[in-house]
Order: C-alpha cells, then sequence, then structure tokens
C-alpha cells in the first residue's frame, strides 16, 4: 500500500438503500471528484461543506444527483483530503461512481486502509484504531458505547501515566550510568522500588480488566438445565423477550438444544435451552438429554430452574451439584406466583416466567455470576482486545524481573534491560518509544553539563 496513493472505497454497507456514500481520501482527491462529478460553476472547495452536483458518465450525461462534502487535511477521518459523495443506494449507481474515480486516478482502498492512515497520520493510536472495528461489531448498545469511549482514547488514557512514570524511571537510570561525571544522582534501591510498586499495580490491574473486557466483547454463554416441566423453556422465552421455544404441558416436549443471543445489561449472553433431564427410556429423549450435560459442561454458566410449586426431588440436588463442579452457577426457583412448597437446598432467585416477576434480579444475579469481582460497576477504560491483555501481562512479567533485580543489588546496567522489556510491549499497544524520546527526558529533566 503506497500512503501517497488516493483511494477510494464504498463506505456504507453494499445493497439495495436509500443512500450510499463513496469515501476518496489523499492528496488528488477534490482533482478525481472534480472529473467524475458536475458542480455549479460558482462552486468552491470549503472544507466542511457540502455541495449538490451531478454524476455524469464520460459523455457527460447525468447519472444521479449526489452531494459531495470536503474535509481539508488535517481535519478529516485520515487527516488527508477526504470527499464523501452521498449518492441514491442503488448498487448500480455505487459501483459506477468507484469506477469513475478508479479511471480518474484514484485506487482501490485495502481493507481497513482508512483507520491505518488515520493511524499513520497521528490522528488515532493503535487501541482506538482496534476499537473502531469493536464499534462496527457492537450487536449491543453497552458494547457499542465502550468501543466508542475506546474510539476517544479511553485505554490509551490509562496507560499513558503508566508509560511516562516507567520512562521517567529510564531516564533516571540512563542518566546515572551515562553521565556519571556530571554528578547526576542515581536513586537508591528504596527510591526505585517506591517508583516501581505504582507501575507494576497499574499495569496488572489494567491487563486483569480483561476478564471483564472479554465478557463485554465476546459476550457469555448460559444454559439453562433443570428437571422436564420445571418452566426451562418458558424462562428462556422470557429472558430472549420473544417466544422462541415451544412451551406445553407434556413432559419432554424440548428434545434438543435451542439457542439465541440477548442482551443482559448490554452483554450479549447466548442462551441455549435444554431437554429435561430425567431418566428415560427413548433413544431421541435420550440423546437430547447427553446434548443437556454437554451444553452445561461448554457454558460459562449454568442456571438451573426449579419448580417452587413442588417439593425439591434428588434429581434436583444431583443437578445443581453437577454444575457446580464446571464453576459459575447459578439457581432459580420458577413459579414462584404459585403456592410455594419447595425448600431449596442453595441460594436461589425466585422468578414468575409467566408474569415476569424477579426477572430483572435474575438478569442482575446472571450479571453478578460472570462479572470479575470489582469490574462489574466498570464504565471506560477497561481491556477487550486479547493482544492488549497478552502484552500487559508481558510487559507485567519484566517489571516484576525488575523488583527481584532491585532487591538483589543487580547492576543498573542490567535493570534497564528489564525496564525496557516492560516498556516494548506497551510500546506494541500505544506507539512506539524513540532513542530520542528518552534522551529529551533526560536533558528536560536533569541540569547535565552545565
Amino acid at each position: 500500500m503506497n500512503p501517497r496513493d488516493t483511494i477510494v472505497a464504498l463506505s456504507t454497507p453494499a445493497g439495495r438503500g436509500a443512500l450510499g456514500v463513496v469515501r476518496i481520501s489523499g492528496v488528488d482527491s477534490t482533482d478525481i471528484v472534480q472529473r467524475i462529478l458536475r458542480f455549479e460553476p460558482e462552486h468552491d472547495w470549503r472544507s466542511w461543506t457540502a455541495a449538490l452536483a451531478e454524476l455524469t458518465d464520460e459523455q457527460g450525461a447525468v447519472v444521479d444527483q449526489v452531494v459531495a462534502t470536503y474535509y481539508k487535511a488535517p481535519r478529516s477521518y485520515t487527516s488527508e483530503d477526504v470527499v464523501e459523495i452521498s449518492c441514491h443506494g442503488s448498487p448500480v449507481v455505487l459501483r459506477y461512481c468507484v469506477e469513475r474515480a478508479l479511471k480518474a486516478g484514484a485506487r482501490v482502498a485495502e481493507p481497513g486502509e482508512f483507520t491505518l492512515r488515520a493511524f499513520i497520520n497521528g490522528r488515532i493510536d493503535l487501541p482506538q484504531a482496534e476499537a473502531v472495528r469493536d464499534l462496527i461489531e457492537a450487536t449491543t448498545l453497552y458494547q457499542a458505547r465502550i468501543a466508542a469511549q475506546q474510539v476517544e482514547g479511553s485505554v490509551s488514557r490509562r496507560l499513558a501515566p503508566l508509560k511516562d512514570q516507567l520512562l521517567e524511571m529510564i531516564a533516571l537510570l540512563e542518566a546515572g550510568i551515562d553521565f556519571a561525571e556530571d554528578d547526576v544522582s542515581v536513586a537508591s534501591p528504596n527510591e526505585i522500588l517506591r517508583r516501581l510498586d505504582p507501575i507494576e499495580e497499574g499495569v496488572e490491574r489494567l491487563a486483569a480488566s480483561f476478564a471483564y473486557g472479554q465478557m463485554v466483547h465476546e459476550g457469555i454463554t448460559l444454559a439453562i438445565v433443570g428437571r422436564p416441566n420445571v418452566g426451562k423453556s418458558s424462562l428462556f422465552n422470557r429472558l430472549l423477550e420473544q417466544d422462541r421455544a415451544i412451551v406445553t404441558d407434556i413432559p419432554g416436549t424440548t428434545r434438543d438444544l435451542v439457542s439465541e443471543v440477548a442482551a443482559i445489561n448490554g452483554i450479549p449472553v447466548k442462551l441455549v435451552d435444554t431437554a429435561g433431564i430425567r431418566q428415560s427410556e427413548g433413544l431421541v429423549e435420550t440423546l437430547g438429554i447427553e446434548r443437556s450435560f454437554q451444553a452445561m459442561a461448554d457454558a460459562d454458566l449454568t442456571l438451573v430452574v426449579i419448580d417452587l410449586s413442588l417439593p425439591v426431588e434428588e434429581q434436583d440436588r444431583d443437578l445443581i451439584d453437577r454444575a457446580k463442579s464446571p464453576g459459575r452457577w447459578l439457581v432459580a426457583g420458577n413459579k414462584s406466583d404459585l403456592p410455594r412448597r419447595a425448600e431449596t437446598p442453595e441460594p436461589m432467585v425466585p422468578v414468575s416466567a409467566l408474569t415476569g416477576a424477579g426477572i430483572e434480579a435474575l438478569r442482575e444475579a446472571i450479571c453478578e455470576k460472570v462479572a470479575p469481582e470489582g469490574f462489574n460497576d466498570q464504565e471506560s477504560g477497561f481491556i477487550t482486545s486479547l493482544r492488549h491483555a497478552q502484552l500487559l501481562r508481558d510487559s507485567v512479567e519484566f517489571l516484576r524481573k525488575a523488583r527481584m533485580a532491585v532487591m538483589d543489588n543487580i547492576p543498573h546496567e542490567m535493570l534497564l534491560l528489564d525496564l525496557y522489556g516492560a516498556l516494548r510491549p506497551i510500546d506494541a499497544i500505544t506507539g512506539a518509544t524513540t532513542a530520542d524520546d528518552i534522551l529529551n527526558r533526560i536533558f528536560s529533566t536533569f541540569c547535565i553539563g552545565k
């Protein structure tokens, strides 16, 4: 990809619609648009303005009436000259507009190239660029809000002070080594540890936030299990807020897994309705029960449903014990609108799939069970990328090595290797630190060579 090329692409989804937008970015954007659109004689290219124009063919015949919006560098998405052409949403017209731009000197943009140019030109950093993808792929409003905050730099703002403190420590030690003849004081081991503590703690906390961020980004799987006729399918439909699973009074109605994705407190949750678990001699129902057990093993959280209007049976207790073994589990007592006869062996959330009573409390309980402690109230600044999480863990490992080096009185030359090792993964997230950055800190912080 040549960054000096002028690129063009359709920026709206392929297909037929009311409008479609063709985006052109690069130094020749206005020249190319001038060749394919016919403007009013008095048209003037003024930044952040829209103008009515006509898309013409090579003979000058009008193909479509369009609106061209001009963004002059650097106040554009890519920090280059950008023109966005809003056409009527005919696939034929949009394709022809792109073809005309290509013949006029543009080339087809590679996947993600507009955002890549925004990064190369310094308008956004890597976490912001990656968050653009997350924002586009968001399936819930909460996911979109978190991605939008990351596009605005929430992750970068949390990393910036930690990186700044690490650079200060590196500059301090480099100065002590390189300019020892100028009597630059070198920090004591206690001073180095005092500076290292908040860096290690901050990076470790940010890396740990991925446990919650991954759940927000990727969602969770919830298996709903229980004996026949306890109301699993009704509860499944109530959580989904639509009649997806068949509900009857006949035991064993659900023979196979039924799954749908619902948003619970903004988190995508794949709900899996399973076959009622009981002793069965029928082949089809037996296979369904085996799949129910497999769904329990695969799920992030198992919701065991019991019937509060009937005494708790041994099979209910066995299911609860089985749900405990994989990890996260929750008990819901359904039919709370009927006279209660069940004495539950475990804490449970009373609900009524028929009336909707207790459903919101159940939603809250589901989120509390899967969210790591301390992260369920976070709104921004947590890690949702596996790449970022792994890089931060690598940084923490080097910071721990640096701590051990200080405690073992290792020479500062060797200690710096660990500190630079901790800096490199952070640079891979925020952008590289150059030797000039270190030198600038040294000379701006210390009075060297007076």
